[in-house]
């Protein structure tokens, strides 16, 4: 399956009540608070002795994709768009592949 076929898919669930607005805040909500769902999941196995329950954190990535497919929704892009434009932001700040100097002294783009 395709990033957009994805999107495509996981969209067919998509409040259809909700105003364009809303659709673009509940995408960035939705994805601070799965993200916290997910960092919980890792403090809790670093941190307090809980087992790593890798199968609670793919559900969490799972809704994270859902949710960053909603916000690329709100925007009217295809989610491969999204994905393409980090790839090429990437690829000009490190052309030769990840560098830790290029990392601490880099111009925002």
């Amino acid at each position: 399956m395709t990033a957009n076929e994805y999107q495509e898919k996981a969209m067919a669930t998509l409040n259809p009540d909700l105003s364009p607005k809303d659709v673009l805040i509940n995408s960035v909500m939705g994805l601070c608070g799965e993200s916290g769902e997910a960092i919980d999941l890792v403090k809790k196995w670093l941190f307090t002795g809980h087992g790593f329950d890798r199968d609670a954190l793919i559900k969490e990535l799972g809704d994270v994709a859902w949710y960053l497919a909603e916000a690329a929704t709100a925007l009217g892009l295809p989610l491969e768009a999204v994905l393409q434009s980090n790839l090429d932001k990437l690829q000009k700040r490190y052309p030769k592949g990840f560098d830790s100097e290029r990392s601490r002294n880099r111009e925002e783009s």
